[in-house]
């Protein structure tokens, strides 16, 4: 009787989960696999696993920084599977809660915010990931540096570069448009 209990809370801890922080993992998901079909299946991996090792969460980090950690962890796994390498995506990204067409200040922030994620997603990875820890998961220079294993000073720089092509890449961006 006991086990039905525990089974029942977990499955409702996780359904808040979902609810809570679904958004931010989905983001997360996309920004790496820039593919939103394929985002979509790593939220569901991705909350799978959390159902399975939810009783294993020591709260050291914030339960969202735990989410999203084991979010960049199973997009990173999928970017390096063979299927990846072999599967092409057949749906292109449907841009969610279009904004009405009378409304030009929504039009424009969604416009902004795209171009925005499509400069990131243009990053090289090693660049892509400190600026997803960093302005993404509101990680600090020290906790990035210990999530991807490389030294602060790395982070700092690969940040500083990161900034510098995202400025370009924007800048260009902005004049082509």
């Amino acid at each position: 009787m006991p086990v039905k209990k525990k089974e029942k809370k977990s499955a409702y801890v996780l359904e808040d989960l979902m609810r809570e922080y679904g958004n931010d993992v989905l983001r997360m998901a996309y920004l790496y696999v820039k593919d939103m079909h394929m985002a979509e299946d790593m939220f569901q991996e991705v909350f799978l696993k959390v159902n399975e090792k939810l009783d294993t969460y020591e709260g050291r980090a914030s339960i969202k920084t735990w989410l999203l950690s084991i979010t960049m962890n199973t997009c990173r796994d999928f970017l390096k599977s063979a299927y990846h390498s072999r599967v092409v995506p057949m749906f292109g990204f449907q841009e969610e809660g279009l904004a009405l067409e009378d409304d030009f200040e929504g039009l424009e922030r969604a416009e902004t915010a795209r171009t925005v994620r499509e400069a990131i997603q243009e990053l090289p990875e090693h660049y892509r990931e400190v600026v997803l820890c960093i302005y993404f998961r509101e990680m600090g220079v020290q906790e990035t540096a210990k999530e991807l294993g490389i030294s602060e000073g790395t982070v700092k720089s690969r940040l500083f570069r990161a900034k510098e092509r995202l400025k370009q890449n924007l800048g260009r961006r902005l004049s082509d448009g």
